[in-house]
């Protein structure tokens, strides 16, 4: 691990606050049932400052004359170690993390109104978690509490997250590497699917072809539960139940993509399930597959966040024209949003620590520009429920082609781009299953 990494980010951050105190904790663990805690997840934020791992810790970074980066975390405790494993403690989490000090968590409350005595802003964030709330304005009073001794309490308080998402938003090299593995992994989860997908197999079958990828290849797990839908479950954005069989002639819609040392891949395949394109399915398959090219060919510097969108949006409005599912001109398609009816979501997402990652999709009432260093996810979709007008050719049809996507300075780079996504490309990779 580069701890230089998390130490240019908070020298970072504390440029940017100029003055004032900031505390970062991390994310609780959470209980399961009874006494069994869900696998713990760190908080991004914290993680992206630290590249600590731990639960019950906390970040303090002091910005102004005397900068400090400060952390509280849990002490040695060999008997726990024994059931949960190893903990770096304070004074080995301040030598391997390259902090200026660090403290046992217990000590939080006896120290963190000194920290915030005298220092004017405190940057934090306040709504997300009603107990830590609490926990911060009992420091504050505290610090009031001692007004006739001569020592100010902060006046200010300032959202950290808003300095945190404009920092996270622009990819660094460290993250960059670390998704393209991510990516690197999922694409080859995606390959292993299609191979295993045959009639007859359940969609928890297909699931469990990617998690054993995921795990093979040395990521964590999955970044989000993945969706692995079968014939009509197509149609359904977030299905997650993954308990239904796979029908010969049938498409598979798998969406699916995995944490690496906390950033997350997103990638999005359909395919048939015989290996086959039906007439019906290539159509709107190549459909899809255009409004996605049209989308990535608009991801470049300078262009908004919404000119994917736009450009998919138009491609698929002509193309649910052509297939006699809307009537009208593609501008008054467009205009009026009738295609809503068969895509229903935007065209991507921010991509990095979370699947649907930290920044603004508009700055000043517009969408902002795109800049070398964001990644974001192009997936666009079609999605033919049946119903009345419908063609029954068409009913039960559902495509999402989804990867994930660099800006660079001259164009973008698909990090994704190894997972077939051509109907050809994918017909081969599946014509050569081992039966």
């Amino acid at each position: 691990m580069d701890v230089s990494v998390h130490e240019r980010r908070r020298s970072r951050l504390a440029a940017q606050m100029g003055s004032g105190v900031a505390i970062i904790p991390t994310a609780p663990e959470r209980v399961r049932n009874r006494d069994s805690h869900f696998p713990y997840r760190f908080d991004s934020y914290f993680y992206y400052l630290t590249g600590f791992r731990e639960p019950e810790a906390v970040l303090v970074i002091t910005a102004g004359e005397r900068r400090r980066n400060i952390l509280f975390c849990r002490e040695r405790n060999p008997e726990r170690e024994v059931w949960d494993g190893f903990r770096y403690g304070p004074d080995g989490a301040r030598a391997a993390f390259g902090l200026d000090e660090a403290y046992p968590v217990a000590r939080l409350d006896e120290l963190a109104p000194g920290l915030l005595a005298d220092c004017g802003t405190v940057y934090c964030h306040l709504g997300a978690d009603p107990a830590w709330d609490a926990r911060l304005m009992g420091w504050l009073n505290q610090v009031r509490g001692e007004a006739r001794r001569g020592v100010a309490a902060p006046t200010d308080l300032r959202d950290v997250h808003a300095l945190l998402d404009e920092m996270r938003l622009v990819k660094d090299a460290h993250e960059l590497a670390v998704m393209r593995r991510a990516a690197a992994i999922a694409t080859g989860a995606h390959r292993r699917a299609m191979r295993a997908a045959r009639p007859g197999r359940g969609e928890h079958e297909i699931e469990a072809e990617l998690l054993h990828e995921f795990r093979r290849c040395g990521a964590q797990g999955p970044a989000y539960t993945p969706i692995v839908a079968a014939g009509e479950h197509t149609c359904v954005l977030h299905y997650v139940s993954n308990d239904g069989m796979l029908e010969d002639g049938a498409l598979l819609l798998i969406d699916a993509g995995c944490e690496l040392d906390g950033y997350a891949s997103d990638v999005t395949r359909t395919f048939p399930v015989n290996g086959r394109f039906s007439a019906p399915q290539r159509a709107v398959y190549e459909l899809v597959l255009a409004a996605q090219a049209a989308a990535i060919a608009a991801v470049r510097p300078g262009n908004s966040w919404d000119a994917p969108h736009a450009a998919a949006v138009r491609t698929l409005a002509q193309g649910l024209l052509d297939l006699k599912l809307l009537s009208g001109g593609v501008d008054e398609v467009v205009e009026r949003e009738t295609y809503r009816q068969y895509y229903m979501h935007r065209t991507g997402h921010w991509l990095g620590l979370d699947v649907h990652d930290a920044g603004d999709y508009k700055r000043g009432g517009a969408w902002r520009k795109l800049e070398p260093g964001m990644v974001l996810t192009v997936e666009p979709g079609c999605y033919i429920r049946a119903a009345d007008g419908v063609p029954r050719e068409l009913a039960g049809i559902g495509v999402r082609i989804e990867d994930d996507v660099l800006v660079t300075e001259n164009g973008h780079e698909v990090l994704t781009r190894e997972a077939p996504k051509t109907a050809a490309d994918i017909e081969a990779l599946m014509a050569a299953r081992d039966d």
